[in-house]
């Protein structure tokens, strides 16, 4: 099987576990926190952000084999986990509810907090990781 159809098997594999994830991870912020925003979207949404800096820092240098965990880890798995567009259809959903405000605080809380955690993961990483 050569390298393309291998990754393509791996991100297949990583997506159906990230999918898997992010279906347990609202149903837990749903029992758990309620349904006042998103909380489960946010939740995934937020960590898979950290996961994704400090993945991709952990594989940098990492040689040829980094290509396969970058599908598996990052492509798949991340990718499933996460989801732009659940996160545009809640925002639809509250401006259409006349929940305009609640909106616009969930897409910024998702964003500086994102942007916060993909910098914060990568930094962690390069702390963390050790010398070649």
């Amino acid at each position: 099987m050569n390298s393309w159809w291998s990754q393509l098997l791996l991100v297949m594999c990583g997506g159906a576990l990230g999918a898997a994830g992010r279906f347990w991870v609202g149903g837990v912020m749903l029992r758990r926190v309620g349904d006042s925003l998103p909380w489960g979207t946010l939740t995934a949404n937020l960590v898979g952000a950290f996961l994704a800096g400090f993945i991709a820092v952990m594989l940098e240098g990492r040689g040829p084999v980094a290509l396969y965990w970058r599908a598996f880890l990052i492509v798949g798995v991340l990718g499933g986990l996460t989801t732009y567009s659940a996160l545009v259809l809640e925002c639809l959903l509250f401006a259409r509810s006349q929940r305009s405000e609640q909106a616009l605080v969930y897409l910024g809380i998702t964003l500086v907090a994102g942007l916060f955690l993909v910098w914060l993961g990568a930094r962690t990483a390069a702390w963390w990781r050790p010398p070649f």
